[in-house]
């Protein structure tokens, strides 16, 4: 027999919003390392509040929207709260009952602006590693470093004379630009700068990371000014950041192979897996003894892991055009950025995430 085409509008929903999630959808593994390291910064969400006034949106709230925006790849605070108005997933990570009233996209940005910044997400993504030390998921001895550009969110046309007081510029027809005596008026702490040869120069920022190489998991970031040594000045603050012992070794690619860079590891006692630049009739500043090692081959293999998480905080997490300004907010979402990308690979690696393991 046919059923009617007969929509009738309930008053009463009998089912909660925990029973509509699969109890094997991966977002319960998310939610699970997400609550974890909460808990941890409760002492540092709290100090962010005042003991009085109006009640706000519980951090804890905000900060669970703001990696769905990540995970599922928002692009706007707008689109994030129409989900959250209609899609039970994002209701029940989030912590909101099916009847609670969604946020207004402005009041959400302006309680986010407030209570996020670049201390939340360096806290919140060394969490994400202690808890992968904690499980023994982590290398102490082998390491690869890579950096990346971060298109800014500027354009070419921004990208004034710094005297240029009464803001007419030039239109760049027979004017030779540079950092030393430009800059773009949207992003000043944007930089100028190409790829490669051939490459279009673009305002920019550095991103860079060091990988573990045990499971590929992120286990420093460094966000900076884009320069021509901003790579290797960046792996070595991260190696230093991180505590990366003497004996260990780090992989990285032909970029990194200077005198200077290969120099400084060996004076941390680290052994250089970088892949030897011969090009040219160049001589390479990585030791033969070392690039003939069975561990600088699979180094080398290994090392190209870490463009995985440049590719998914790009792609997914939406960081090919950066939706902010400013070295701190950059620096901070990068980080933020990160953090979802680790607890995705956490989320994958076996049943550890499992509270009650046995």
């Amino acid at each position: 027999m046919r059923s009617p085409d007969v929509q009738q509008l309930g008053m009463f929903s009998y089912v909660s919003v925990e029973d509509r999630v699969p109890p094997d959808h991966p977002i319960r593994k998310l939610r699970v390392l997400v609550d974890a390291i909460l808990g941890e910064l409760d002492e540092l969400l709290a100090v962010r509040y005042a003991a009085g006034g109006r009640p706000s949106i519980p951090p804890e709230r905000i900060l669970r929207a703001s990696l769905l925006q990540v995970v599922y790849s928002v692009r706007s605070e707008r689109l994030l709260m129409e989900q959250l108005n209609y899609n039970l997933l994002f209701r029940w990570f989030v912590g909101l009952n099916i009847d609670d009233p969604v946020w207004d996209h402005s009041t959400f940005s302006f309680n986010r602006q407030r209570l996020f910044d670049e201390a939340i997400a360096q806290h919140f993504f060394e969490h994400t590693v202690l808890l992968a030390r904690l499980r023994d998921l982590v290398s102490d001895e082998h390491f690869s470093v890579d950096g990346t550009l971060l298109e800014a969110w500027a354009s070419l046309k921004s990208f004034r004379p710094k005297d240029d007081d009464e803001g007419d510029g030039d239109d760049f027809r027979g004017h030779k630009r540079s950092n030393e005596t430009h800059a773009s008026t949207t992003d000043p702490d944007a930089r100028l700068i190409r790829k490669g040869k051939g490459k279009e120069a673009k305002l920019s920022y550095l991103a860079n990371s060091l990988m573990e190489n045990r499971h590929g998991l992120v286990v420093g970031v460094d966000v900076r000014h884009a320069t021509g040594t901003g790579e290797r000045d960046g792996a070595l603050d991260l190696l230093t950041a991180a505590g990366v012992r003497q004996g260990a070794t780090l992989g990285a690619d032909k970029g990194y192979d200077t005198q200077d860079f290969i120099a400084a590891l060996r004076a941390r006692g680290i052994v250089p897996h970088i892949a030897r630049n011969t090009s040219n009739g160049r001589r390479s500043a990585v030791p033969r003894a070392v690039a003939s090692t069975r561990g600088y081959g699979i180094s080398q293999k290994v090392r190209k892991r870490i463009e995985q998480g440049f590719g998914w905080i790009k792609t997914i997490g939406g960081l090919r055009k950066l939706p902010m300004v400013g070295l701190a907010a950059v620096r901070g979402w990068v980080t933020w950025t990160f953090a979802a990308y680790n607890l995705i690979r956490l989320g994958g690696i076996g049943e550890w995430w499992n509270p009650s393991p046995t």
